[in-house]
């Protein structure tokens, strides 16, 4: 039977992490409303359109929820993608569309379902981060970016909304076998001189990563661990143990120490 958090929205739920939370959460007997710009979400889950870059399309959704089921308690932002390329050679524009949805995605959906989430007098927020919200990925700096901001305004939305019962958390996997890893972007076209050489060594080290990775199921049972939980954690780290441990590493080493194994992990050396 669902708990006392029975009605739960998860946005980009066509694939990845959203799709497996949002099969998870239904299968474990919550009302579950998966949103992707397609309209796509897992069998079992109820499927409806909503692109987190548009404000009259995230209105629409939460609306439709509303409608539907009368409430809603818990919201899973799960949308997202990657972005990959220097600094130096990424456009402000491929920058600020990976803010657009990774960071004000989650803004709009969260702005717009908290009245419902403070009637719920229980409601939850759960925000998909990264723990490339606890250190920097090179060449990765604007999805680093977008999740650095995700991590300190969810950390400030909590303070907000606590005195009316609703409850913030971050869920920071590592890396993760899904469909992230062929949907990453390329800024700008081909990486040219200077950072050719280790732009490729580093996009080839993330790639065998990912495809060596934990499936997007593990993280969906710790979200699924936080819908259930009495009182949610802030942060709570998921995947392998040797990648939730770096966020330990990052706590207590020197920045020097910490940046050298980063660079050998990272670049290949």
């Amino acid at each position: 039977m669902p708990n006392r958090r029975s009605v739960a929205l998860v946005t980009g739920a066509s694939s990845g992490i959203g799709a497996a939370a949002a099969r998870l959460l239904a299968g474990r007997g919550h009302a579950v409303v998966g949103v992707s710009r397609r309209g796509e979400a897992p069998a079992g889950v109820h499927a409806a359109p909503m692109d987190v870059d548009d404000d009259a399309s995230v209105r629409a959704g939460i609306a439709r929820v509303l409608a539907a089921h009368g409430r809603l308690d818990v919201v899973v932002n799960a949308a997202g993608f990657g972005l990959s390329g220097p600094v130096e050679t990424t456009s402000l524009d491929d920058a600020r569309g990976q803010l657009e949805t990774n960071f004000w995605g989650t803004v709009r959906v969260t702005r717009e379902a908290l009245p419902a989430l403070r009637a719920s007098g229980n409601g939850l927020v759960v925000n998909v981060s990264s723990l490339a919200g606890v250190f920097a990925i090179p060449f990765q700096a604007y999805y680093t970016a977008s999740k650095f901001a995700l991590e300190g305004w969810s950390e400030a939305l909590a303070y907000e909304v606590a005195p009316f019962g609703v409850h913030v958390t971050l869920v920071e996997p590592g890396n993760v076998r899904s469909g992230f890893t062929d949907g990453r972007r390329e800024a700008g076209g081909a990486v040219r001189e200077p950072y050719a050489l280790a732009y490729g060594r580093a996009i080839e080290i993330m790639v065998a990563d990912e495809r060596d990775a934990v499936g997007p199921e593990v993280v969906a049972r710790t979200i699924a661990g936080v819908v259930a939980a009495r009182r949610p954690p802030r942060r709570v780290t998921s995947g392998s143990a040797g990648e939730r441990s770096t966020v330990l590493l990052r706590r207590f080493l020197p920045a020097r120490a910490f940046e050298w194994i980063g660079r050998k992990v990272m670049l290949g050396g």
